[in-house]
């Protein structure tokens, strides 16, 4: 497979994921349908009896957990956390203002896994990887901080 189309699957993966494990972390029904058909706004609370995704993780991979674990889990995972508090924003309604600053917090949290990648990793493609989403990030972050500095609120 060509390397620009991998290097966007494997973004749009990340994408995809981790906004359902978030949604799951929290407790949250992604992607809520209503009855009618429409899209429920925000978020949900799942049905009694569902619990968190994070609930059913060992303790050793719960966030905060102890020091047994390696450094590079420990530091995804603190990585994960912060990515995750920074993307819980106050939505406007404005889907292209909430869009960009929901993004940044999430190019951020992938930069941070990627730093960690490098930090840990030996796998030359990996690594290489890893540097690519950094500058990509980066530059998509630049792109929109500058559309939320130049577009007024609606």
């Amino acid at each position: 497979m060509p390397r620009t189309p991998l290097l966007l699957s494997l973004v749009a993966g990340l994408i995809v994921g981790a906004g359902f494990g978030y949604a799951l972390s929290q407790g949250i029904s992604p992607g809520h349908r209503m009855p009618d058909g429409t899209m429920m706004q925000g978020q949900m609370p799942m049905s009694p009896g569902h619990s968190s995704a994070m609930q059913h993780l060992p303790s050793s991979q719960q966030p905060g957990a102890s020091s047994a674990q390696p450094p590079s889990t420990a530091a995804f995972l603190a990585a994960n956390e912060k990515m995750h508090r920074d993307m819980s924003i106050t939505f406007t309604g404005d889907a292209d203002r909430d869009f960009a600053a929901s993004m940044i917090p999430h190019h951020e949290g992938a930069i941070a896994m990627a730093r960690i990648q490098l930090a840990h990793g030996r796998d030359a493609e990996m690594r290489r990887l890893a540097e690519a989403i950094i500058r990509e990030q980066e530059r998509e972050i630049t792109e929109l901080r500058a559309f939320l500095a130049h577009t007024p609120p609606r």
